[in-house]
């Protein structure tokens, strides 16, 4: 009889998020077993309890998530993790704290299409505002357009908190070949001016880029908002927003809401789960995975 697939759900929170069950059983997962209040020092424990109680050949129908709640954390986990496996005792492992990583993949991916439909042009280059961006979508989602090669600020309410936010993503996540600024919402109309995107990815109900503001932006292309309680991120940019022209822009930038984004990050978390299963040899997916799939997902709905 062959083995069922089962997924170790680890997290440093009270709590398993109800979302990532879901999304792992629906993606073929037949069991989601949630560790909670895990700390680092077990990671190595749980999975070679996990690694050494099947055979080799059924170890491909076990699996490894880590959620939480920090994203610095949860990478360090995934590499404890990584670190633990004894070949050919190895199975996959998937960190997305929070839904962060898929969130963050999902939000850019989509950017990254409604400039090339609407202005023609890439990240490549371009000024990026991540208001909001000292939580863990905004972190990974510095990292990632930042990779793309735009030049990200990372904005704060308090700039010695943003800077912090800032080196740990170039040094932690980028391996020092990222710059990511830093900057304070004080000196956010500032910024906006030259500003060609915006990520808003603060908490939710709070507006971070007024209709004043956005009717300073001369260059803005692109405005994304995660938010879907109301008030939007984004004056302007409602949650089912998937491209949509936002008013008060002199500039004629579009909007993308949070279900349009939610929509992008669904399908990366899905395909990353199954690819745990499909996978012939164990994966260690993070954010840049998660960034790979939301892309080609997004490029095969515009072909």
């Amino acid at each position: 009889m062959e083995k069922p697939f089962i997924l170790h759900m680890l997290t440093t929170a009270k709590n398993l998020s109800p979302f990532d069950v879901n999304m792992a059983m629906d993606a073929g997962w037949v069991s989601a077993v949630p560790y909670i209040n895990v700390e680092p020092s077990e990671v190595q424990g749980l999975v070679q309890d996990a690694i050494f109680s099947r055979s080799s050949k059924n170890l491909k129908r076990t699996g490894i998530f880590i959620g939480g709640r920090d994203t610095k954390q949860a990478m360090d986990m995934l590499k404890m993790a990584k670190r633990a496996m004894v070949p050919p005792f190895e199975v996959s492992v998937f960190a997305d704290p929070s839904g962060a990583f898929t969130t963050a993949a999902g939000m850019v991916a989509a950017v990254e299409r409604e400039l090339l439909k609407n202005f023609n042009t890439t990240l490549t280059g371009k000024n990026v505002l991540a208001l909001g961006g000292t939580g863990p979508v905004g972190q990974a989602a510095a990292v990632i357009a930042a990779q793309a090669g735009a030049n990200v600020r990372i904005i704060g309410r308090q700039l010695e908190k943003a800077q912090h936010v800032a080196d740990v993503c170039n040094d932690e996540f980028g391996d020092g070949k990222i710059k990511i600024l830093a900057g304070a919402d004080a000196d956010k109309a500032e910024y906006i001016k030259t500003t060609d995107i915006v990520f808003a990815t603060g908490a939710a109900g709070i507006e971070l880029l007024s209709a004043e503001l956005i009717a300073t932006a001369t260059q803005l292309k692109v405005a994304a908002d995660v938010n879907a309680v109301p008030p939007a991120g984004i004056a302007g940019v409602d949650a089912f927003h998937d491209g949509t022209k936002i008013e008060n822009s002199v500039s004629g930038a579009v909007g993308i809401g949070a279900l349009a984004i939610g929509n992008v990050k669904y399908q990366a978390q899905n395909r990353l789960l199954k690819k745990m299963i499909e996978s012939d040899k164990p994966v260690y997916l993070h954010f840049e995975h998660a960034f790979e799939v939301a892309r080609e997902y997004v490029k095969s709905k515009t072909q």
